[in-house]
């Protein structure tokens, strides 16, 4: 399927509407001078680390501890995850470092 140029136009207008309402409906909503409600308070405490678990569990949700592997690619990828934000305290590093440990130990050793 092809679009014309006016429904490709129309297309990147109306994300540029969606992107720009997400982007500033926190700050029309809750201004800087405002106190914010107790519970978006709350909320910016306890959704970072949800949301973190829930990455874990959905990552996670496909490994077969009965399949070859074993789920040792995974367990060496949380590890070093873990080892690299201990040791830099740096979460692009930790995720980067990971994802090519994980790449590497997939591709190459688990096949």
């Amino acid at each position: 399927m092809y679009l014309t140029a006016i429904q490709t136009l129309i297309i990147i207008i109306v994300i540029a509407i969606g992107t720009m309402i997400t982007r500033f409906t926190p700050f029309i909503l809750f201004p800087e001078g405002k106190e914010k409600p107790k519970y978006i308070l709350y909320l910016g405490k306890v959704l970072p680390p949800a949301m973190m678990g829930l990455l874990v569990v959905y990552c996670l949700k496909s490994v077969s501890i009965l399949s070859s592997t074993h789920g040792v690619p995974e367990i060496f990828a949380i590890l070093s995850i873990i080892l690299l934000h201990k040791w830099k305290n740096n979460v692009l590093l930790s995720i980067g470092g990971s994802t090519l440990i994980y790449m590497m130990l997939v591709q190459h050793i688990f096949q």
